[in-house]
C-alpha cells in the first residue's frame, strides 16, 4: 500500500532493495529534537513519503496496556507482537496510526504510553522485528523518496540511506520546545521526562553521536522553518551531485 503497511510479510532484504530509484533519507535524534515535525514538513516540501518509526513502538505499548499485558515482561511483550495488526499513513498529509480497527493516532501520545514505551523498545526481539517492518514500509513507498525518522535509522534500519542526518539540539532547547508542546506540564517535569527517555533509550542505541557518514544538523539556534530548510537543502544537494 502507498499510505500504510501492515506488520505481516516483512522481509530481511536491504531497506531500499525494491525501490533503488527512490531516495531514502534517514534521520535520528534525541527526544525533543523536533525530528518528527521537521521530517514530516521536509517530506511535504520534497514531495516524499514520511515514516515515523517511533509510532510503532508506541502503538505496541498501547496494545499491551489495552490488553493488560505487563510491559516489564519481555516475553509477554514479544507474544503480543504476534497479533499486532499495525498500519501507518506515510503520506505527510494523510498521517494516521491504527492497530486493527482502532485509530490510535492520538492515544499513543498519552502520558501512560510515554511512560512505558522505553521498556517496549528495550526488548531485542521487538526491535529486530520492527526493523524488518520499517524496511518493508520503505520498500512499499511509491513516491520519489521517503524520510524515515527515529532513534537508530541511520545505523540499523537504513544504514544504506542516500542521506543520513543526526538532528540534535542542546538539552535546554529541546526542553523548551517540548514544554511549548505540552503546555499543561511544568518545565521540571518535561526536563525529567526528556532525560529519562534519553537515558533509557541510550541503553540500546546511540542516537546522540553521529556515525561515520552521518551529517549533524544542530537546530539549537535555528527556528522550525530554518531547520526544515536545512534538511531539504541537504537532500537537494545530494540529488544534484548524485
Amino acid at each position: 500500500m502507498s499510505h500504510a503497511e501492515q506488520n505481516t510479510g516483512a522481509s530481511s532484504a536491504p531497506a531500499t532493495a525494491s525501490s533503488a530509484s527512490a531516495t531514502v533519507v534517514a534521520i535520528d535524534g534525541p527526544a525533543g529534537s523536533g525530528k518528527s515535525s521537521v521530517s514530516r514538513a521536509a517530506a511535504r516540501a520534497l514531495g516524499y513519503s514520511y515514516q515515523d518509526t517511533g509510532a510503532a513502538y508506541r502503538a505496541l505499548a498501547w496494545t499491551c496496556l489495552d490488553a493488560g499485558i505487563d510491559t516489564q515482561d519481555p516475553a509477554a511483550v514479544v507474544a503480543a507482537f504476534d497479533s499486532f495488526d499495525y498500519s501507518i499513513g506515510i503520506h505527510p498529509d494523510d498521517y494516521f496510526v491504527r492497530v486493527g480497527r482502532h485509530d490510535v493516532t492520538d492515544a499513543i501520545r498519552e502520558p501512560r504510553v510515554t511512560a512505558v514505551v522505553s521498556a517496549i523498545a528495550r526488548v531485542p526481539e521487538v526491535r529486530s522485528r520492527l526493523v524488518e517492518l520499517f524496511r518493508s514500509i520503505i520498500r512499499s513507498n511509491d513516491r520519489d523518496g521517503i524520510i524515515v525518522e527515529g532513534r537508530d535509522i541511520t545505523t540499523v534500519v537504513a544504514p544504506d540511506a542516500a542521506v543520513r542526518i543526526l538532528l540534535t539540539a542542546t538539552e535546554e532547547a529541546r526542553m523548551g520546545r517540548r514544554s511549548a508542546e505540552l503546555s499543561t506540564e511544568s518545565a521540571a517535569k518535561t526536563a525529567q521526562q526528556l532525560s529519562s527517555r534519553d537515558a533509557q533509550d541510550s541503553k540500546v542505541v546511540d542516537f546522540m553521536n553521529a556515525a561515520d557518514g552521518v551529517v549533524t544538523i544542530d537546530s539549537t539556534e535555528l527556528d522550525f522553518d530554518e531547520t526544515v530548510t536545512a534538511v531539504v537543502d541537504l537532500v537537494q544537494k545530494h540529488a544534484r551531485t548524485d
